[in-house]
Protein backbone atom coordinates (compact mmCIF):
# COMPACT_ATOMS: atom_id res chain seq x y z
CA UNK A 1 0.00 0.00 0.00
CA UNK A 2 3.04 2.31 0.78
CA UNK A 3 3.78 2.28 -3.40
CA UNK A 4 0.50 2.81 -3.70
CA UNK A 5 0.15 5.64 -2.01
CA UNK A 6 3.39 7.17 -3.05
CA UNK A 7 1.71 6.54 -6.97
CA UNK A 8 -0.95 8.57 -5.97
CA UNK A 9 0.66 11.23 -3.97
CA UNK A 10 2.90 12.34 -6.44
CA UNK A 11 0.18 11.98 -9.39
CA UNK A 12 -1.79 13.92 -7.66
CA UNK A 13 0.81 17.10 -6.93
CA UNK A 14 1.79 16.66 -10.55
CA UNK A 15 -2.26 17.71 -11.29
CA UNK A 16 -2.34 20.31 -8.91
CA UNK A 17 0.94 21.64 -10.38
CA UNK A 18 -1.00 21.78 -13.78
CA UNK A 19 -4.34 22.66 -12.33
CA UNK A 20 -2.21 25.93 -11.39
CA UNK A 21 -0.54 26.66 -14.19
CA UNK A 22 -4.20 26.37 -15.82
CA UNK A 23 -5.27 28.87 -12.73
CA UNK A 24 -2.39 31.49 -14.20
CA UNK A 25 -3.66 31.10 -17.95
CA UNK A 26 -6.95 31.73 -16.87
CA UNK A 27 -6.24 35.12 -15.65
CA UNK A 28 -3.83 35.63 -18.29
CA UNK A 29 -6.67 35.32 -20.29
CA UNK A 30 -9.22 37.67 -18.55
CA UNK A 31 -6.72 40.47 -19.61
CA UNK A 32 -6.62 39.47 -22.38
CA UNK A 33 -10.07 39.16 -23.23
CA UNK A 34 -10.51 43.16 -21.71
CA UNK A 35 -7.49 44.24 -24.16
CA UNK A 36 -9.50 42.36 -27.29
CA UNK A 37 -6.00 40.84 -28.23
CA UNK A 38 -7.04 38.15 -30.58
CA UNK A 39 -4.12 36.65 -31.56
CA UNK A 40 -2.53 36.79 -27.57
CA UNK A 41 -5.99 35.04 -26.99
CA UNK A 42 -5.44 32.21 -30.03
CA UNK A 43 -2.18 31.63 -28.43
CA UNK A 44 -3.06 31.08 -24.89
CA UNK A 45 -5.86 28.78 -25.88
CA UNK A 46 -3.71 26.82 -27.44
CA UNK A 47 -1.20 26.40 -24.86
CA UNK A 48 -4.39 25.65 -22.60
CA UNK A 49 -5.69 22.72 -24.49
CA UNK A 50 -1.91 21.48 -24.11
CA UNK A 51 -2.37 21.93 -20.55
CA UNK A 52 -6.01 20.02 -20.43
CA UNK A 53 -4.49 17.46 -22.01
CA UNK A 54 -1.66 16.27 -20.11
CA UNK A 55 -4.46 17.00 -16.76
CA UNK A 56 -6.60 14.37 -18.83
CA UNK A 57 -3.73 12.08 -18.52
CA UNK A 58 -3.21 12.20 -14.90
CA UNK A 59 -6.86 12.19 -13.98
CA UNK A 60 -6.69 9.43 -15.69
CA UNK A 61 -3.85 7.70 -13.84
CA UNK A 62 -5.34 9.20 -10.44
CA UNK A 63 -8.35 7.23 -11.15
CA UNK A 64 -6.59 3.71 -11.92
CA UNK A 65 -4.79 4.45 -8.58
CA UNK A 66 -8.00 4.96 -6.73
CA UNK A 67 -9.14 1.63 -8.01
CA UNK A 68 -6.12 -0.04 -6.95
CA UNK A 69 -6.53 1.73 -3.08
CA UNK A 70 -10.14 0.83 -3.40
CA UNK A 71 -9.58 -2.26 -4.08
CA UNK A 72 -6.85 -2.99 -1.19
CA UNK A 73 -9.43 -1.24 0.95
CA UNK A 74 -12.36 -2.73 0.19
CA UNK A 75 -14.51 0.16 -0.34
CA UNK A 76 -16.38 0.95 -3.60
CA UNK A 77 -14.55 2.97 -6.34
CA UNK A 78 -17.11 5.20 -7.05
CA UNK A 79 -17.98 6.26 -3.82
CA UNK A 80 -14.35 6.57 -2.22
CA UNK A 81 -13.04 10.79 -1.63
CA UNK A 82 -9.73 11.25 -0.89
CA UNK A 83 -10.79 12.45 2.04
CA UNK A 84 -11.74 8.55 3.39
CA UNK A 85 -8.16 7.56 2.43
CA UNK A 86 -7.01 10.47 4.48
CA UNK A 87 -8.71 8.91 7.62
CA UNK A 88 -7.67 5.70 6.86
CA UNK A 89 -4.19 6.09 7.18
CA UNK A 90 -4.55 7.28 10.51
CA UNK A 91 -0.99 6.48 12.09
CA UNK A 92 1.12 7.24 9.16
CA UNK A 93 1.07 10.81 9.50
CA UNK A 94 3.58 11.97 6.75
CA UNK A 95 1.38 10.42 4.00
CA UNK A 96 -1.84 11.41 5.87
CA UNK A 97 -0.62 15.33 6.00
CA UNK A 98 0.70 15.18 2.58
CA UNK A 99 -2.61 13.81 0.91
CA UNK A 100 -4.70 16.16 3.54
CA UNK A 101 -2.55 18.65 1.76
CA UNK A 102 -2.56 17.78 -1.70
CA UNK A 103 -6.82 17.61 -1.27
CA UNK A 104 -6.99 20.89 0.13
CA UNK A 105 -4.84 22.80 -2.46
CA UNK A 106 -6.58 20.99 -5.28
CA UNK A 107 -10.21 22.10 -3.41
CA UNK A 108 -9.09 25.49 -3.70
CA UNK A 109 -7.57 25.71 -7.00
CA UNK A 110 -10.42 24.05 -8.73
CA UNK A 111 -12.78 26.44 -7.17
CA UNK A 112 -10.52 29.45 -8.17
CA UNK A 113 -10.34 28.16 -12.03
CA UNK A 114 -14.16 28.09 -11.51
CA UNK A 115 -14.39 31.61 -10.04
CA UNK A 116 -11.74 32.60 -12.84
CA UNK A 117 -13.77 31.01 -15.79
CA UNK A 118 -17.27 32.42 -15.42
CA UNK A 119 -15.42 35.72 -15.12
CA UNK A 120 -13.83 35.13 -18.14
CA UNK A 121 -16.96 33.49 -19.57
CA UNK A 122 -19.06 37.22 -18.77
CA UNK A 123 -16.25 38.91 -20.53
CA UNK A 124 -16.23 36.83 -23.69
CA UNK A 125 -20.46 37.43 -23.43
CA UNK A 126 -20.29 41.01 -22.88
CA UNK A 127 -17.55 41.22 -26.25
CA UNK A 128 -20.27 38.73 -28.26
CA UNK A 129 -22.71 41.32 -27.29
CA UNK A 130 -21.05 44.26 -28.58
CA UNK A 131 -19.86 42.74 -31.52
CA UNK A 132 -23.85 42.00 -32.38
CA UNK A 133 -24.52 45.15 -31.71
CA UNK A 134 -22.42 46.76 -34.06
CA UNK A 135 -23.50 44.39 -36.70
CA UNK A 136 -26.68 45.02 -36.75
CA UNK A 137 -25.84 49.22 -36.62
CA UNK A 138 -23.81 48.36 -39.73
CA UNK A 139 -26.38 46.01 -41.81
CA UNK A 140 -29.27 48.98 -40.23
CA UNK A 141 -27.25 51.44 -42.29
CA UNK A 142 -26.93 49.62 -45.36
CA UNK A 143 -30.12 48.71 -45.04
CA UNK A 144 -31.94 51.93 -44.48
CA UNK A 145 -35.48 52.59 -46.01
CA UNK A 146 -35.95 55.03 -48.97
CA UNK A 147 -38.60 57.59 -48.06
CA UNK A 148 -41.07 60.15 -49.63
CA UNK A 149 -38.49 61.44 -52.43
CA UNK A 150 -35.45 60.40 -50.27
CA UNK A 151 -33.07 57.48 -50.80
CA UNK A 152 -30.20 56.16 -48.88
CA UNK A 153 -27.57 58.55 -49.86
CA UNK A 154 -30.60 61.80 -48.64
CA UNK A 155 -30.48 62.88 -52.08
CA UNK A 156 -33.79 63.81 -54.04
CA UNK A 157 -35.23 60.97 -56.09
CA UNK A 158 -37.08 63.90 -58.41
CA UNK A 159 -35.22 66.74 -58.06
CA UNK A 160 -38.88 68.16 -57.60
CA UNK A 161 -39.60 69.38 -61.36
CA UNK A 162 -38.46 67.41 -64.35
CA UNK A 163 -35.71 68.81 -65.86
CA UNK A 164 -33.94 70.49 -63.28
CA UNK A 165 -30.54 69.70 -62.27
CA UNK A 166 -29.86 69.38 -58.44
CA UNK A 167 -29.31 72.48 -56.33
CA UNK A 168 -31.22 74.68 -58.70
CA UNK A 169 -33.82 76.79 -58.03
CA UNK A 170 -36.75 77.59 -60.39
CA UNK A 171 -37.88 81.46 -59.99
CA UNK A 172 -40.47 81.02 -61.67
CA UNK A 173 -42.63 78.62 -59.81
Amino acid sequence: MASLMENLLDTLEKELSEYRGLLELSMQKTSILIKGDVAALQKLTDEEEVMVDRVGALDRKREEYMKDVANVLNKDVNTLKLHQIVEVLQGRENEQTRLQKVHDALFEVTRSISRVNEQNRALIKQQLELVEFDMNLIRSMHSAPETAEYGRDAMAGGYGMPGAAPGSFDAKQ
